[in-house]
């Protein structure tokens, strides 16, 4: 639920723990209250200065330094008080709950970055990139969520909506204005100005996906049969000795995950056990994590033993695997049985042939990871994006192309008008110009705490 923002919140802004500096935030009306009363007086705005805390019985809680931001000019638009004192545990919750007891209440996950939000300071796609910069995992991650923030993503999110309200203008005249001698739907200007606005959005779109890319990382699934190499491919591809090798087949029987990028693209890879007849209970349930981690993947690496080859047993693999979850087959150990290394297309089928011993074919193996995920090194301009923006885009895009289909087929330019319409709705959902209290509640509760 949004907070109605009338209240003062308070909470730790620092991760637990020890460290040499802890930070407790107040943002609300009541902030120069609880200054006034933790410090004896209100300290000027936006002037760092040493002060003690104290206790209710004028005992010293903690000493260090205090920022003050007077409304509006502040990070939530509120009062705003940061108490920089000693960041042990102890300290910082006798602070914390000293603040509580002058009036404040704990904020929830996200609440300052919502009160942001609310007063206008940043837009929902701002607010997310907060969240983006905090969680980062790569460099290039972290300078594309620092674009956002500064505006990038929803600037062009702006400009789309404009742009589509241009068409949209264009249109709707027609439809109010029918005895006018000029058939705008007919005329020549809005063929160019639709295709522009397709244009946009696959520009638009192309980068929101690098985004969600940079963001959330692809996830790698390694399946197999038995000894085919797979937790060698792990091992690899992580650079340590993250699942046990050995000769003897089976070795495998739960899920490892290793976490990793690949020239600034995040992989989470999982390593599961073989699949194969078996009557030990211990395999049977190994067996059935992989075919539910098979689900979540966004690609199956199957590894193949090249000495056999393709084998039946390996078809009964892929008739496993999940409708819609794209697969590579990876011929391993090509060292013994003298195959080419590098990645082969024939057909619609990729296939890589690598070697788990030499390191033959890896790095072809990597950069064709990289082409799978439509990822590009080329950061510059890009910016953080999540996945629900890009499924408002790609809705958007939808709704403009059907309309563009009723408009070619039906002349119908009210069907146009409003699937420009909801398609403009759809995009005001992605910078929170259009949103609800529920859509809000789900993005600021998986902020931190504080933040």
């Amino acid at each position: 639920m949004v907070s109605s923002a009338t209240d003062t919140i308070a909470a730790i802004a620092t991760p637990p723990g020890q460290g040499g500096v802890g930070i407790v935030r107040v943002s609300g009306p009541d902030t120069p209250a609880i200054a006034e009363a933790l410090l004896g007086r209100l300290p000027p705005p936006r002037r760092a200065a040493i002060h003690g805390f104290r206790a209710a019985d004028d005992t010293l809680i903690d000493e260090g330094l205090v920022l003050y931001f007077a409304a509006p000019a502040s990070f939530t638009g509120e009062h705003v008080l940061e108490l920089h004192g000693h960041g042990g545990p102890v300290v910082m919750d006798l602070l914390l709950q000293r603040v509580l007891s002058l009036g404040a209440r704990p904020a929830r996950p996200g609440e300052f970055s919502e009160r942001a939000y609310l007063h206008d300071k940043l837009d929902l796609a701002q607010a997310e990139a907060i969240a983006d910069l905090i969680e980062s995992g790569t460099a290039q991650a972290a300078r594309a969520a620092v674009r956002s923030l500064q505006g990038d993503f929803s600037r062009r999110v702006n400009a789309l909506i404009d742009a589509l309200t241009q068409v949209r203008i264009y249109v709707e005249a027609a439809i109010d204005f029918p005895e006018e001698e000029i058939d705008f739907l007919g005329d020549a200007a809005l063929r160019p100005m639709l295709a522009a606005l397709q244009a946009y959005f696959s520009d638009i779109m192309s980068r929101a996906q690098q985004g969600r890319l940079l963001r959330d990382g692809m996830t790698l699934v390694i399946a197999g049969r038995p000894n085919a190499g797979k937790s060698s491919l792990l091992n690899i591809l992580a650079g340590s000795d993250a699942a046990i090798v050995t000769e003897v087949p089976g070795t495998t029987r739960d899920v490892l995950r290793e976490h990793i990028q690949v020239d600034g693209l995040p992989l989470h890879i999982i390593d599961t056990a073989g699949l194969h007849s078996s009557d030990d209970p211990v395999e049977q349930a190994g067996m059935q994590r992989t075919r539910d981690m098979l689900a979540q993947a966004d690609r199956v690496l199957l590894v193949i033993d090249d000495q056999p080859g393709f084998t039946p047993a390996d078809a009964d693999i892929l008739e496993e695997l999940p409708a819609g979850v794209p697969h590579t087959r990876v011929f391993n150990k090509i060292d013994v049985s003298g195959r080419a290394a590098g990645v082969c297309h024939d057909a619609d089928q990729a296939t890589v042939a690598i070697s788990a011993h030499t390191l033959a074919g890896v790095d072809e193996l990597r950069t064709y990871l990289k082409d799978c995920a439509g990822y590009t090194e080329q950061s510059e301009g890009g910016f953080s994006a999540r996945r629900r923006h890009l499924e408002a885009l790609q809705q958007a895009s939808q709704r403009v192309t059907d309309g563009i289909q009723q408009l070619e087929q039906q002349r119908a330019g009210e069907l146009l008008a409003e699937e420009l319409r909801q398609a403009q709705q759809l995009l005001g959902e992605i910078t929170g110009a259009v949103s609800s209290d529920e859509l809000l509640g789900r993005i600021f509760s998986s902020f931190c705490i504080g933040k």
